[in-house]
């Protein structure tokens, strides 16, 4: 006969199971997005949710890199190109391009367009290269896949801590 155990004891042993899988998913696991045409790999913790591309309003005085803001559930948020911002060719946004919005805790209402997601990549799964010199801050570490792909890592904290990055328009 089955162990009886009581709805607290499985409650218990099933919020255990499932923050022990969020922990170890959130170690290992990063956003896999295409910036210009380029792979790149966000931290989940950065991102405070990913959607289509809202309609954005166009701000006077801004930089090219800066699309302007977007209405998301009656909210300001400013909305920065993101391949524009970095200096990379960009192919255009489509229907897959997303909108990242940032954890507030780095930026407050702020997100960043990207040309498509590219879905969960496993830092496991990849092999770490040697960084390029002369790197801008918010590049992190470089990795390659098993089919030959370069993944870099987008600090998020060191991209929104640049002056020139919060600094959206023409003074």
């Amino acid at each position: 006969m089955a162990k009886r155990i009581s709805l607290r004891e499985y409650q218990q042993g099933v919020m255990s199971r499932l923050q022990s899988a969020a922990a170890v998913a959130q170690v290992d696991a990063r956003l896999g997005v295409m910036i210009g045409g380029e792979n790149w790999l966000v931290d989940l913790s950065d991102v405070a949710e990913v959607m289509p591309v809202p309609a954005i309003a166009s701000v006077p005085l801004g930089f090219s890199w800066f699309k302007g803001v977007a209405n998301i559930r009656g909210n300001l948020v400013s909305v920065s190109d993101l391949p524009a911002y970095m200096g990379l060719p960009n192919p255009g946004f489509t229907a897959a391009s997303r909108l990242v919005l940032l954890q507030p805790r780095h930026l407050p209402h702020a997100a960043v367009l990207v040309n498509r997601m590219l879905g969960l990549k496993h830092l496991a799964d990849l092999t770490v290269q040697e960084r390029a010199i002369n790197q801008p801050p918010w590049v992190g570490d470089v990795y390659q896949d098993a089919a030959g792909q370069c993944w870099k890592i987008l600090n998020v904290a060191e991209l929104v801590a640049q002056p020139s990055f919060l600094q959206t328009g023409i003074a």
